[in-house]
């Protein structure tokens, strides 16, 4: 019979870079509550150390995960929508905890996530057509413009209430996709589906240092992450305030940042499951050749 004095052991999230599971350097940690106000779990509270890390992990991943076939991108995102959906019970549970949503809701989220995974899967092999383009020229030649990844990505979920794995797996998917390394910033307050991914990317095949996975406060790391210059462009989700912060620092170092507004629907298909997602991530390579005629 339990004990009704016993003081459970609640779980302490780590971070994921590079792959693995490390605290946080700093030792800190962030209180997790319910959707009740009651203590579920605690979070490493990742440091501007931790950010350089999962940056640097990004970079060092970037080269063979941008120069694997598009196929093969597919194929492990693919995999990674599999373990989701296999994990569908663990998210829907995860969502509930700290949304209080029913059951429904949770699960209907959960089969949307699932779906937003299998076709940004599909996409990974066909952007290129979509984005590309033959261009017409006065001359002996052939003239192509192609998409290609533009490096490292940070996907910030600052806000996004209504979806918090949704929204979690639509900022980090379209840059992914693309062929970018990806640093995430899971939500402050319902972290716990983004961090079942992370628990599933390993398993699905994702490359160490291809998807990173911080838990924080996001007012604190958005300075950091807009002063990074080895950050090459930003896919958040965020408050007025937050933005601001974002877009000073592109205006210093030039990096791309694309801030969505906290009502964002990430349940809108035409929107979000669309390549045109793609484009802020992507930079269009011209190349020209010379024609046999």
């Amino acid at each position: 019979m339990p004990d009704a004095d016993r003081i459970p052991v609640l779980k302490t999230w780590k971070l994921f870079v590079k792959g693995a599971y490390p605290r946080s350097e700093s030792g800190r940690t962030l209180p997790l509550a319910g959707h009740d106000g009651t203590l579920v779990a605690h979070l490493s509270h990742a440091s501007r150390k931790d950010l350089r890390d999962a940056v640097e992990a990004a970079r060092g991943a970037f080269p063979a995960w941008s120069g694997a076939t598009a196929y093969l991108r597919g194929q492990i995102v693919y995999r990674l929508a599999e373990m989701l959906e296999g994990r569908s019970a663990d998210l829907a549970d995860a969502i509930r905890t700290t949304t209080g949503a029913s059951r429904k809701k949770a699960e209907a989220e959960v089969a949307m996530a699932v779906d937003r995974t299998v076709c940004w899967a599909g996409w990974c092999d066909k952007f290129q057509m979509v984005l590309g383009s033959r261009n017409p020229v006065a001359g002996p030649y052939h003239n192509f413009s192609m998409p290609e990844p533009s490096g490292v990505c940070v996907a910030m979920q600052a806000t996004a209430e209504r979806h918090p794995l949704l929204g979690f797996l639509s900022l980090v998917l379209p840059p992914l996709c693309a062929g970018n390394a990806v640093v995430a910033v899971a939500h402050p307050t319902h972290p716990l589906g983004a961090l079942l991914v992370a628990e599933a990317a390993p398993t699905a095949d994702v490359p160490a240092g291809a998807l990173n996975v911080l838990t924080g406060q996001s007012s604190e790391l958005a300075t950091w992450i807009a002063g990074h210059r080895d950050v090459d462009s930003v896919h958040a989700v965020a408050d007025a305030e937050t933005a601001a912060v974002l877009r000073a620092g592109a205006a210093e170092n030039l990096k791309r940042v694309h801030v969505l507004p906290e009502d964002e629907d990430f349940s809108d298909d035409d929107r979000w499951r669309s390549p045109r997602r793609l484009t802020p991530f992507v930079e269009t390579k011209t190349i020209w050749h010379p024609s046999a005629c």
